[in-house]
């Protein structure tokens, strides 16, 4: 699952559901309640949710081959 909702920050508000290009999301049957990720497998990983997001209640998470792989500068250089 790429979209990860923290159910104990989550206010409900729905700008997630608003704002999402593709429509992941849809609104719970509960009013104020976290919100549905109904395709998650569609998820094109924009961020706008949880650029959205006022409570930072959403947070991504890439699949392994998208995550980059930070190398120390030091150790590019050739002695």
């Amino acid at each position: 699952m790429p979209i990860h909702i923290d159910e104990a920050k989550c206010i409900g508000c729905m700008k997630c559901v608003d704002n999402c290009p593709i429509d992941l999301f849809m609104p719970s049957a509960q009013k104020g309640a976290k919100p549905i990720v109904a395709y998650p497998e569609e998820c094109w990983y924009c961020g706008v949710c949880a650029m959205e997001c006022p409570k930072d209640a959403i947070r991504l998470q890439h699949p392994l081959m998208n995550r980059p792989k930070w190398v120390a500068k030091t150790s590019l250089h050739e002695e």
